[in-house]
């Protein structure tokens, strides 16, 4: 056995750090970095990859071709003429099919947030329009993007108001379009925007010169580069992911991920570890974005590596450890984030740790669920269990992120060891295990939770959701004991497993091993049920069991019904907009609400990836929410018709959450 000691003496971060530095020569726009889905720059780092896997000593080296959307993004150069001189800018992009022979004339136009009612009175047919956007705190880029497009507007150039790329005036930023390739979109910097609006001087328009390169070809090939560190038991397996697209240089999002991944492996090879369980390396492609019109554009290669690429891995790999901008602080201490089944487990393996380097003021801590935002959710909905390094905490997310600041100046090695520390021992740990130490009381937990919720605020006129969550509760609560006591027994055999182990006890280590294939077998069988049947998202991307969405809805349809009796139709608006899709009726029109509401539903599993199946349903409320608007400007009181449909969809919303509690009651009782 080696010891905790002796793995993280080998540690190299030196390496791993230049390693990311590498990562930057390789560039779709020669001024502004990025590597893309299906770009040449992404195909080149991925070959890079490939030939450093191979110097370092990893076994097995592929490329998984997988089907990715594709996008080059060579050039965008805004020029102007003010005061008798030229200025140029560059700007950034969205995966969206714009070009040019040379620069271009065109009218630009400022249409503020770029509303439909800042349309109103505009001709933007074939003009450039400049659009204010914050996508964290209001609408993203998609929304206005699309209204432009229906306008007629050759494309959207787009500045941050908020959100995003606060770090500096110039910073531009880029994030995935979530909408059709043929409504173009560029972004511009904060201090070039405003030399625009002195350029416009109240006046409607100007001309401007326009040179882009941006195409996006559909079904196109990527890869997904893998390699391992064969174990004595290559049906069971630990998986280490990163992502190696990017936007501009991408040193922290997500070089520097890769790198560590590349620096673990090293350590472990150069250590002479011999693992029980084959160790998988995989640089995926297509994270940031990967498919043209889809609501869950990112993660791309992720999914396909799983589903399509190696879908024989559900039921080998027993956890993905995935990594995601380790190299600098986020917050006050680092976290790891898992699936709830990992809670338990990681909770117990950070309390045995030795001292590692001291990069925060606190502890490291667990945190659950997982998220949309990176790929270890695609590997967890397809039956592996995940975890990441957490990354959202901090200022970096607004200041930072998807923009030519990402680079070494925000680079923290104490931070960048400690995450190779980490990790390095939980694969140490985890190759020491025989069962997968899944504990499913947390996911009971949450259902509880979500039951103690409606049971304490039903009304007397909800009795059968209050007799329906009564059930649920008390099957629940039963499942919960077995749950604790499969995961004591879980957890007893896997001391014994560790202690033959340092024994060097190895034929009872094996024979424990070989009695346990089947228990394994059954945990992974229940982990890929409980995704299947709990793991839900809402219209924004956050993760949330299906009856806690229904009872959230519910509510809100109450709320706003109470308020409409009241007369309060500012009230009974604020409601609305938090139900399901409803937030942006009453900003853009119609054909952009119904786009990007249907296009969820409408389209096949292979353009909705991890998306597919996980909302809910919508309900409509468009035309509620114009009306309602129409009736506050014009003091009409007569709110008949719109109590009636919001009355309807709160029984529809009443009769899905009794459903899907029935269900979730029988999919617990037959799981325990």
């Amino acid at each position: 056995m080696h010891t905790k000691e002796h793995l993280l003496e080998h540690l190299d971060i030196e390496y791993s750090y230049k390693l990311a530095r590498r990562m930057e020569q390789f560039r779709s726009n020669e001024v502004l970095g990025y590597r893309p889905a299906g770009s040449q720059a992404e195909f080149k780092t991925g070959e890079m990859l490939k030939k450093e896997m191979e110097s370092i000593g990893l076994s097995q080296v592929t490329k998984d071709a997988v089907t990715v959307d594709g996008w080059e993004f060579k050039k965008a150069v805004l020029a102007v003429e003010t005061k008798g001189k030229r200025r140029e800018f560059q700007l950034g992009a969205y995966q969206t099919d714009f070009k040019t022979d040379g620069f271009e004339p065109f009218s630009l136009t400022y249409v503020g947030k770029g509303t439909e009612k800042d349309y109103e009175g505009r001709e933007v047919q074939g003009k450039l329009v400049l659009v204010d956007i914050n996508q964290r705190d209001e609408w993203w880029i998609n929304y206005p993007v699309y209204q432009a497009h229906l306008k007629g507007a050759a494309a959207v150039i787009a500045v941050q108001c908020g959100g995003y790329g606060e770090v500096d005036a110039k910073a531009l930023n880029a994030q995935d379009i979530a909408g059709p390739e043929d409504a173009p979109a560029f972004s511009i910097s904060r201090e070039d925007a405003a030399l625009l609006r002195e350029l416009l001087d109240g006046e409607k328009e100007a001309t401007v010169w326009l040179k882009a390169d941006s195409r996006v070809k559909r079904d196109c090939t990527t890869y997904n580069i893998s390699g391992c560190i064969p174990g004595k038991h290559p049906e069971r397996m630990v998986l280490l992911s990163a992502h190696y697209d990017s936007y501009f240089s991408g040193f922290q999002d997500d070089n520097t991920a890769v790198a560590m991944m590349f620096g673990i492996a090293k350590t472990l090879i150069e250590s002479g570890f011999r693992p029980n369980n084959t160790i998988v390396f995989g640089a995926m492609a297509a994270e940031e974005w990967g498919v043209v019109d889809s609501n869950f554009d990112w993660s791309t290669g992720a999914y396909e590596q799983i589903f399509t690429a190696h879908p024989e891995w559900v039921g080998k790999v027993i956890a993905d450890l995935n990594f995601e901008l380790p190299a600098l602080a986020h917050g006050t201490r680092a976290r790891i984030r898992c699936c709830y089944e990992y809670v338990h487990y990681i909770k117990e393996y950070l309390d045995g740790l030795p001292e590692l380097t001291k990069a925060y003021p606190e502890m490291t801590s667990v945190t659950a669920p997982i998220e949309t935002w990176s790929d270890d959710f695609s590997m967890a909905i397809a039956g592996i269990p995940s975890m990441v390094n957490d990354f959202t905490g901090g200022s970096f997310m607004e200041t930072h992120y998807h923009s030519q600041f990402d680079n070494d100046d925000f680079y923290d090695e104490a931070v960048y060891r400690l995450h190779h520390e980490l990790f390095t021992l939980l694969i140490l740990a985890l190759d020491e295990t025989a069962v997968v130490p899944l504990d499913f009381t947390p996911v009971l937990e949450r259902i509880l939770a979500g039951g103690s919720e409606i049971t304490a605020k039903v009304e007397e006129t909800q009795e059968q959701i209050a007799a329906i969550t009564k059930k649920l509760i008390q099957v629940t609560e039963e499942a919960q004991e077995k749950a604790k006591q499969s995961y004591e027994e879980t957890a007893a055999i896997n001391t014994r497993y560790h202690a033959l182990l340092a024994e060097g006890n190895m034929q009872e280590a094996e024979q424990l091993f070989a009695e346990n294939r089947e228990r394994e077998k059954q945990l992974l069988v229940k982990f890929k049920q409980e995704q299947d049947h709990f793991v839900r998202i809402d219209w924004y991307g956050e993760v949330f069991f299906p009856h806690e969405i229904l009872w959230k809805n519910i509510g809100l349809l109450q709320d706003s019904v109470n308020a409409l009796e009241q007369s309060d139709v500012d009230k009974a608006l604020e409601k609305i907009y938090q139900v399901d899709n409803n937030a942006y009726a009453f900003m853009f029109d119609e054909y952009v609400y119904r786009h990007f509401t249907d296009y969820v539903f409408n389209q096949p599993k292979d353009r909705l990836k991890w998306g597919y199946g996980r909302l809910l349903g919508h309900e409509d409320l468009y035309h509620v929410v114009k009306c309602l608007l129409k009736k506050r400007k014009e003091a009409d009181t007569d709110y008949r018709e719109e109590l009636h449909y919001l009355k309807e969809c709160y029984k529809k919303q009443t009769r899905r959450l009794c459903e899907t509690l029935k269900e979730i009651s029988q999919t617990v009782k037959e799981m325990f």
